[in-house]
């Protein structure tokens, strides 16, 4: 272990960061970029990548969707410098929609792509997250996992808990910024994170993050088999209405996703009924990007998004 990162001493004694550590060694010689938040999953990925010699730029995109957001982005700019690793500021303007949160990750991740420049980009999301997601997207009638590697995104703590990503910023003395929202239990996947999880603990006797982090990891190797045997997506009925239900469903997932449109099991079916069962109806609401709402018709045997008329 390095005695120090940048101009930080690094503890003899540190499990914490010796974790998120063995998770970026498969990293050692690639030139990555790592997706810089300022909070603390986000920061020990950096800092492990700086322990191991993984060659890392970091990137702060700032959504300015909160007072003060500038500062926190240059906070979290000053604790990668404190590690002697690169970074930069990207503010970037997020479309006023009905899911913010999602507008908000479409163009984080925008904006992480273009900057990587072929390279991967790493961001911080942990077992923790992992077990979240399954249950949210469980809620949602489409229980999926997050893959360890999405095109271009790589999310190597997967297999690290949350705690070590605290850990390892304690450890090294590093300085977090903590999102309020991260405490709102308004917020869906904060009531899972303080409430169910807890509960699910006292039910079982057991941490439940593991089973269903677990879960999560095999229902996203699944999905990835089943992307690549459905194929591509597609706007044709006649095509998609011809495919197995599974298949056909998560291209139409894909299209939706692709233009930005909300995804549930509601909408995807609705949305696979003007495919396959075709008697004229009319379109699908699939949220709003941009303050527009938006629709999904059948026009000409295509799937079509277009501006939801005022009711």
């Amino acid at each position: 272990m390095p005695p120090t990162i940048g101009e930080i001493t690094v503890p003899r004694v540190s499990p914490h960061l010796l974790a998120c550590r063995r998770a970026l060694r498969p990293y050692r010689g690639r030139d990555v970029l790592v997706g810089l938040s300022g909070g603390p999953d986000s920061l020990a990925l950096l800092a492990a990548c700086a322990a191991e010699g993984v060659p890392a730029e970091a990137l702060i995109v700032d959504h300015r969707l909160q007072p003060g957001s500038g500062d926190v982005a240059r906070a979290a700019a000053a604790e990668a410098a404190r590690m002697g690793m690169a970074a930069q500021i990207r503010p970037v303007e997020v479309p006023r929609g009905e899911n913010m949160e999602a507008a908000a990750r479409r163009v984080r991740y925008a904006a992480l792509g273009e900057a990587a420049v072929g390279r991967p980009v790493l961001v911080g999301h942990t077992g923790d997250d992992q077990a979240e997601t399954l249950l949210l997207t469980a809620l949602r009638g489409n229980p999926a996992g997050m893959r360890a590697v999405s095109g271009q995104v790589h999310r190597p703590l997967l297999g690290v808990r949350r705690a070590d990503t605290v850990g390892a910023c304690r450890e090294l003395g590093l300085r977090p910024w903590s999102d309020p929202h991260n405490d709102d239990p308004a917020f869906r996947r904060v009531a899972v994170r303080t409430r169910v999880m807890d509960l699910l603990a006292e039910i079982t006797g057991a941490d439940p993050v593991v089973p269903l982090a677990a879960g999560a990891d095999k229902l996203a190797e699944d999905d990835a088999l089943l992307d690549e045997l459905a194929g591509a997506p597609t706007d044709d009925c006649a095509e998609l209405a011809a495919q197995p239900t599974a298949l056909r469903r998560r291209r139409i997932t894909a299209w939706l996703h692709a233009r930005g449109g909300a995804v549930n099991a509601a909408t995807v079916a609705a949305v696979e009924a003007l495919c396959v069962d075709w008697r004229g109806q009319g379109g699908v609401a699939v949220g709003g990007v941009g303050g527009a709402r938006l629709e999904v018709r059948r026009v000409g045997g295509k799937l079509t998004l277009i501006p939801k008329a005022s009711d």
